[in-house]
């Protein structure tokens, strides 16, 4: 039998944390590691393979396709080792949940909170995955979606920013808990406020260039919209392909940005932006939790939902607790 050419085990932890996470430094924190660990590990596996895996921009990393390709596959095999592992240990008191989360809502948002949820239920193990693509639970290989977006038979004012994003492609065994509306908000960093004259109003915004989100090419349009501006084609803009782009290219004073409430407002001191427009205006969608009716026997579901609600009303305390499931249109109560 001819001898196995597999690469470091170490670099492939690595490779699927950072391909997981979207970043280095995410995944030094989840591996307990340096992020320079991290990208030594890295560099070792595309040696090996001879093939790069990131294409490494300012402050962010994105997946080639053969990188986006690799992860999954080694994701798949990661998986088998583990519930293999798990069978032999015979550690049947552990859970492990998958939680499929928008990236930069997993930075900001979820993942500071994670050790509470920990701290609470140390029998669950909790796994992120980050993506902005529709939500699959049908092949059940995540547990728990977070996605912002319209709910089928959910009427929304027309006037209000649209969201292109797609929840996900088949509503049918799907439950929707609310989590928190979609407040857009524009921010910009001082050192760029310096450079205009004083923002009063929205069309005060327009004289610094505008930082856009592919994934919500409407929403600039619609916002400004929503605040007595209409005609802004001539404006300086910037194209970015994830929030969390435009979110670092605000910081370096590149323009203003329009990002989630929800975001901002978890930002780590704000790292030198301001919103100087207050807004309250609210998309037409929301944050929504998802999740499988059929896996609502499973405790850790319900205590992850759960958490998740708490710490959305901690927040954001006008939330209620409607939730709808699909294909079932109306809104019930959840139990008490």
């Amino acid at each position: 039998m001819s001898r196995r050419r597999l690469p470091p085990l170490l670099a492939l932890r690595s490779f699927e944390a950072a391909g997981r996470l979207s970043s280095f430094t995410l995944a030094a924190s989840e591996l307990y590691v340096t992020q320079g660990a991290i990208s030594r590990q890295v560099r070792i596996l595309e040696d090996f393979l001879q093939q790069k895996l990131f294409v490494r921009l300012t402050r962010q990393i994105e997946l080639t396709e053969e990188g986006r390709e690799y992860l999954e596959q080694v994701q798949v095999a990661l998986g088998i080792i583990e519930k293999a592992t798990r069978r032999r240990l015979q550690d049947d008191t552990q859970r492990t949940l998958t939680i499929d989360v928008l990236p930069t809502l997993a930075t900001h948002w979820l993942m500071p909170r994670l050790s509470a949820f920990k701290e609470r239920h140390p029998e669950i193990e909790v796994r992120l995955t980050s993506s902005i693509e529709p939500a699959n639970l049908s092949n059940k290989s995540i547990d728990v979606a977070i996605r912002v977006g319209r709910l089928p038979g959910r009427h929304y004012t027309p006037s209000n920013p649209r969201i292109e994003l797609e929840m996900t492609r088949s509503w049918q065994d799907i439950e929707a808990y609310e989590l928190f509306d979609d407040v857009l908000v524009p921010v910009m960093s001082a050192a760029l406020a310096r450079q205009g004259e004083t923002v009063r109003q929205a069309s005060d915004l327009l004289q610094f260039p505008i930082i856009h989100n592919v994934t919500r090419k409407n929403a600039w349009a619609d916002w400004l919209a929503c605040h007595g501006v209409r005609n802004h084609d001539g404006t300086r803009s910037l194209d970015y392909s994830h929030f969390f782009m435009t979110l670092q290219a605000a910081i370096e004073g590149k323009g203003v940005a329009l990002i989630p409430h929800v975001i901002f407002k978890n930002l780590d001191t704000k790292k030198g932006l301001f919103s100087p427009i207050k807004s309250k205006q609210s998309s037409a969608g929301k944050y929504y939790i998802l999740v499988r009716e059929t896996s609502l026997s499973d405790p850790a579901v319900i205590a992850i939902r759960d958490w998740l609600l708490e710490e959305a009303r901690k927040e954001f305390p006008e939330i209620g607790d409607d939730y709808v499931t699909y294909p079932e249109p109306a809104p019930r109560k959840l139990p008490v």
